[in-house]
């Protein structure tokens, strides 16, 4: 069996979307159990055991506080002690659970991750990290997406290092290729922090680096790994995104235009919910902050049920595998 702490109040729309996706994951897997971590009130208007059979494999955890979206990180960690994300993240530390799940306050849920799990030996600050599909069948595996506004050269380094780890665990790939993500692919573009970070990586042994990448190459195989700070990666990530969806809705107006359109969307639609199911934003939900000892998944604030219900998949395959300890091993 695999356990999940979830933080029930997360996100844009707290119980409503993350207690039905809970019972999605619980009907998806049968050797999955949630500790659900929230108001009681708000949790007991959003689920009737009666209603769920797979309702013996979820336990309702109260929370007397909540962690607002857009509240300081700071303050919750200070203040928020019994907050539906502390109280979660601390059922991870005391071995409760094998993975936890929030779609909150993404710099909250840093900072009390830090404070409660720690970070592994020689990382200063975690790294969101998620895999970008490309053509080959293989992944991107991008970092920092969002966890770090600002870094350093050598913050930079130690992402690649973690980087190179979530590869081979989670790929099977023995010597990933690392790249930083830059203005231009040329040695002399780029700023002095990119510029040196590449200095720090090139000459570390251990890393197969194959120099700056651009944007465009993020669906490409010219790199296994692409390495960024937060605000860069975030900036990048939801630009992606957007586009993804701008193109889907496009395509769905223009086949829902004409009876012909129609037509020929009813025609190919196993072919179409095979494109979709590779392009949809919604169908990657979720990323992994690593660095940490522990598994601490990240949603979207605004995920709906499917969305959450992939980041919930996708901590339980992180747990199964043990994510932190071999990405320590592999440090």
């Amino acid at each position: 069996m695999v356990t999940l702490a979830v933080d029930a109040m997360g996100g844009d729309h707290g119980p409503r979307i993350t207690v039905p996706a809970v019972l999605l994951a619980l009907s998806a897997r049968q050797d999955l159990r949630v500790l659900l971590f929230g108001r009681q009130q708000d949790l007991a208007a959003a689920f009737d055991p009666s209603a769920h059979p797979q309702s013996d494999r979820l336990l309702l955890v109260h929370a007397d506080e909540v962690v607002g979206m857009a509240e300081s990180p700071s303050v919750a960690l200070r203040s928020k002690k019994q907050s539906s994300m502390r109280l979660m993240l601390d059922a991870l530390d005391a071995g409760q659970v094998d993975g936890c799940v929030s779609a909150g306050n993404t710099g909250a849920l840093m900072a009390i991750s830090r404070h409660v799990l720690k970070m592994s030996d020689g990382i200063e600050r975690p790294a969101i990290v998620s895999a970008l599909p490309r053509p080959d069948g293989r992944h991107t595996f991008v970092l920092d997406l969002g966890a770090n506004v600002g870094c350093d050269s050598e913050q930079l380094h130690q992402f690649a290092r973690m980087g190179r780890a979530v590869a081979r665990v989670l790929d099977g790939l023995p010597d990933p290729r690392i790249a930083l993500l830059n203005i231009g692919s040329e040695d002399s573009k780029g700023n002095d922090q990119v510029k040196l970070a590449q200095e720090l990586i090139r000459a570390d042994d251990q890393l197969n680096y194959v120099g700056f990448v651009e944007g465009t190459d993020l669906f490409g195989d010219r790199a296994d790994v692409v390495v960024c700070d937060g605000f860069v990666g975030n900036v990048a990530l939801k630009t992606v995104e957007g586009l993804a969806r701008f193109i889907l809705a496009e395509i769905r107006a223009t086949f829902a235009s004409d009876w012909r359109g129609r037509l020929l969307a009813w025609l190919i639609r196993p072919y179409w919910r095979r494109i979709e199911a590779r392009i949809n934003p919604g169908h990657y939900n979720g990323a992994a902050l690593i660095g940490l000892r522990g598994v601490v998944v990240k949603s979207h604030g605004n995920a709906g049920e499917a969305e959450f219900l992939q980041a919930l998949l996708l901590a339980a395959r992180y747990a199964e595998k043990k994510l932190p300890e071999q990405i320590e091993q592999e440090l």
